[in-house]
């Protein structure tokens, strides 16, 4: 079913890792290399889910870091993004400065030196005090998303692991995607909440365990139908009606199957809103599929699945088989 790929800090919020628990196989987040740092950071949850393989801390490589100043006809546009927005940050009267204590902080580890040394002659970063080896700068919480926004959904698209990033930041979600002229594509935007419900808050992540073990044949089929329906909808988005058609009864059959085991499980359940961005085979364009157009993909299991268009930012090092990016919005109850 592919890994969650948590950004832009290492430790999600325990709503995010129940997420990944019940329709995933597993979370991953991005780590700094210094491992001195990184065991800090991670934390005793995320450490006992490691032994169970089930999290997995990623690092930026040299290679993954390439993609700010590679070749190719996309080369360099990742660093076009950081840079023209990071200037247009600085720019503004009221740019988010660092503060002490940082309200956010970016691992030099994380980033190439050129961009650590815009972020300081910009006025974005500052050197935390004492010092750690100039391992961390001190930013503003929308420098960090924008950065590792941008730069995670590269990520995912260079290791040889099936990763779909996942946020609760919207600045991060919107800086991952936001597109630079005139290497833009279209991409499906969908609301996915009602069709993957969370336990409530303050259940405890043992019981989310028992479940996902108890109930595995379930979760997999509902992931698997959801993900053949996006992944189609990639492919033939000239159809999307089609599409969805001939897949509803799979999908509908899933849910509930689905909503059988939580009704089974005793636990309480709530829906969150979590918006899925599923980028367009190239060739997508035309009249057919106009930016900010949305209607009605169809009805499931009871729910309206609304289907809109939005231009992304296309991947430098692209994937054939999937580029999804969620959004999961914490604490946002669907009524």
């Amino acid at each position: 079913m592919g890994v969650l790929l948590y950004y832009p800090t290492v430790r999600p919020p325990t709503e995010v890792v129940h997420q990944a628990l019940l329709y995933w196989d597993g979370l991953a987040s991005v780590v700094p290399r210094d491992p001195r740092v990184h065991d800090a950071l991670v934390g005793a949850e995320l450490r006992r889910l490691e032994e169970r393989a089930l999290y997995r801390p990623l690092a930026f490589t040299p290679e993954s870091l390439d993609v700010l100043h590679g070749t190719g006809p996309r080369a360099g546009q990742n660093w076009s993004v950081l840079e023209r927005e990071l200037r247009r940050l600085a720019a503004r009267p009221d740019p988010p400065r660092p503060t002490s204590p940082p309200e956010a902080v970016l691992y030099t580890s994380k980033i190439t030196y050129g961009l650590e040394q815009l972020l300081l002659e910009l006025g974005l970063a500052a050197r935390l005090v004492p010092r750690r080896l100039r391992a961390e700068l001190s930013v503003a919480k929308e420098v960090q998303s924008l950065v590792v926004g941008v730069l995670a959904r590269e990520l995912a698209a260079t290791t040889d692991l099936a990763l779909f990033p996942y946020t609760d930041s919207a600045e991060a979600y919107r800086h991952s995607l936001r597109p630079v002229y005139p290497t833009r594509s279209l991409a499906w935007e969908m609301e996915l909440g009602r069709l993957l419900p969370v336990p409530a808050p303050d259940t405890a992540t043992e019981d989310v365990l028992a479940f996902r073990e108890r109930y595995a044949d379930e979760r997999r089929r509902l992931m698997r139908a959801l993900h053949r329906m996006l992944g189609d909808l990639r492919r033939d988005y000239e159809h999307p009606a089609d599409v969805f058609a001939q897949l509803r009864g799979e999908l509908a059959e899933a849910m509930e199957d689905y909503r059988a085991a939580r009704r089974g499980s005793r636990m309480a359940w709530v829906h969150r809103s979590v918006t899925v961005s599923v980028a367009l085979a190239a060739a997508a364009g035309g009249a057919l599929l106009l930016p900010d157009l949305g209607w009605l993909l169809g009805t499931v299991g009871g729910y309206a699945l609304n289907v809109a268009t939005r231009e992304i930012r296309p991947l430098v090092r692209a994937r054939a088989d999937h580029d999804f990016s969620y959004l999961h919005r914490v604490q946002s109850g669907l009524v």
